[in-house]
């Protein structure tokens, strides 16, 4: 099945009083690109992160987010910073003997200090991973947020690729049809060109007053058919759509090739509208080409 490379997910999981909330979206891109946007003090987890979704994505530019909350008061450690206390009260004093304020009450000498910045301070989450133990259990919960988030996002991408696939298929047949249209077309456009150049250069000939060389007429006739056939291109076209056809059969990734294969597609077809020397041959060639391009915006988007 054809995978699309635009997707969402959201997974959350709630272990050891900590919830872990993880979103992941991606759009189109060449190749894989993860950006993973995650806390500081979990960094040691983005590599474990970044490898498990390379399993899953093969192209796109991945975005991800990481949430983490703790409802234990032993994920956060207070303390009090000592030089900047010592600071504030030395400064207190010296303002309270400057102005003539006399002893400031020990109460308010508190408050003062507990307000001052850098005075108190709070380190949150810095005990999360201060033993292996703790680093598996904040890894679990990590894993179950991201594997709900993956089944999401995954789910949301085939049914896309689903899609996909279906209006593929549809300019897949009309493109052979075309293709047929023009292989059925080259005979009797051989055959009318043919004609009309003969029936022109006896035309000119016989203004000029003068014989046509029949031998002569004949060799230029297969040269400028020899310059304006396209069976070759015909049967490389026939061949692409056919390796087309074995890729919408397959279930691995094929976005890359897919776009190889369309771009050749866009020459043969480009090639045989460079040789028609046939309106109708032209406009169902113009047509091909239509349906071609169709096909290409589509592969733009599967991984």
């Amino acid at each position: 099945m054809l995978k699309s490379m635009t997707g969402f997910g959201r997974g959350e999981c709630i272990r050891h009083d900590r919830r872990f909330k993880i979103e992941l979206k991606s759009v189109n891109h060449r190749f894989s690109d993860f950006t993973i946007k995650i806390p500081r003090f979990l960094n040691p987890f983005e590599d474990r992160i970044r490898h498990r979704l390379a399993k899953d994505i093969i192209r796109g530019k991945v975005d991800v987010w990481v949430n983490f909350e703790s409802f234990t008061a032993d994920d956060i450690t207070i303390e009090i910073n000592d030089a900047y206390a010592d600071a504030y009260m030395t400064t207190l004093k010296l303002l309270s003997k400057r102005y003539g304020l006399g002893d400031v009450p020990v109460g308010l000498q508190f408050e003062l200090l507990a307000k001052a910045p850098d005075v108190i301070v709070s380190n949150r989450y810095e005990n999360v991973l201060n033993s292996e133990f703790a680093k598996e259990a904040v890894w679990e919960g990590i894993s179950v947020a991201l594997e709900q988030a993956l089944k999401q996002y995954n789910t949301m991408r085939e049914t896309e690729g689903s899609s996909i696939e279906k209006d593929i298929w549809e300019k897949h047949a009309a493109a052979c049809a075309l293709v047929s249209e023009i292989k059925n077309r080259v005979p009797r456009a051989a055959e009318e060109y043919a004609t009309k150049l003969q029936d022109r250069i006896c035309d000119l000939t016989s203004k000029l007053g003068g014989k046509s060389d029949d031998s002569r007429l004949l060799t230029e006739i297969a040269l400028l058919a020899d310059k304006t056939d396209i069976n070759e291109e015909i049967t490389r076209l026939d061949s692409h759509f056919t390796q087309m056809a074995e890729m919408l059969k397959d279930c691995g990734s094929m976005g890359r090739k897919m776009d190889f294969l369309v771009q050749e597609l866009n020459r043969e077809a480009n090639t045989v509208g460079s040789k028609s020397v046939d309106v109708t041959l032209t406009k169902t060639v113009v047509e091909l080409k239509s349906v071609i391009e169709k096909i290409r915006e589509q592969v733009q988007n599967i991984e």
